[in-house]
């Protein structure tokens, strides 16, 4: 059973207009962190790339407020360790190791389909630079499908497939854990095993995948993930490092 990380703040909310705005502004108010921001309504829940999105009625809705060291490329492998953390709380919760599996950059599957995902924002105030690392995970209840684009992956529950309920608060301690353990490591130790334990949870990898970017699509087999945290494709013209695109499974999205 996980125990609140030493040194680490929260607070908890009944209704935010979203943890990130809300880290956000903590952060500006002069916050150093770390401090998790957890909210059991959230009613502007946003995803990448500024597209709405629907929290839904009990789900996990969450935000980490860090200031880390290392530069903007350095922040943006947190993806990898919040998906890692996110990972271990769900397993630890529900003790089904086989249920879940990750998908570059930021989403973790229960079962082939979204489960949770992970939002990066960072900014730089009179204290520096800050990161907030915005956590949504359907425990309870699947979003409007309104919400979800064109050949995306359908999204799911978890208690649709475990049949119990888990509470925010509850699911918030075991994350906060997880996600402390892995940032010690990665300050300790790098990327290379972030990456390395990663890959082991990677869906897909070895199969042939369709990356969409700006203005083209690649086609390839997922070889792994770089040192950089970009997927690599091996594709006719050689292998291709692609720091940002949206992924689908198979030869077209």
């Amino acid at each position: 059973m996980s125990v609140w990380p030493e040194g680490v703040g929260r607070e908890v909310f009944q209704t935010l207009d979203s943890t990130n705005a809300e880290a956000i502004r903590r952060a500006s108010s002069g916050e150093r962190g770390p401090m998790w921001f957890l909210t059991l309504e959230q009613t502007q829940s946003r995803a990448r790339r500024g597209r709405p999105w629907d929290t839904g009625e009990g789900n996990f809705a969450a935000s980490l407020l860090i200031r880390p060291e290392g530069g903007p490329e350095k922040a943006a492998l947190r993806s990898f360790l919040a998906a890692l953390a996110l990972r271990e709380a769900l397993v630890e919760v529900c003790g089904r190791e086989e249920l879940f599996s990750l998908k570059w950059p930021n989403d973790v599957l229960l079962n082939g389909r979204k489960l949770a995902g992970i939002l990066l924002e960072s900014g730089t105030d009179s204290s520096g630079s800050y990161l907030c690392i915005g956590i949504g995970v359907n425990l309870a209840n699947e979003p409007d499908p309104s919400f979800i684009e064109e050949g995306a992956f359908a999204p799911i529950s978890l208690r649709s497939v475990i049949g119990s309920k888990i509470a925010p608060e509850a699911f918030l301690t075991p994350l906060a854990a997880a996600f402390a353990r892995w940032e010690i490591q990665f300050q300790q130790y790098g990327f290379t095993p972030i990456r390395n334990e990663w890959l082991n949870h990677a869906t897909h990898l070895g199969e042939v995948i369709t990356a969409k970017l700006m203005g083209r699509t690649e086609v390839g087999t997922f070889e792994t993930v770089d040192e950089s945290g970009a997927i690599v494709l091996k594709t006719p013209k050689g292998l291709l490092h692609l720091p940002a695109a949206e992924i689908y499974f198979g030869m077209e999205g």
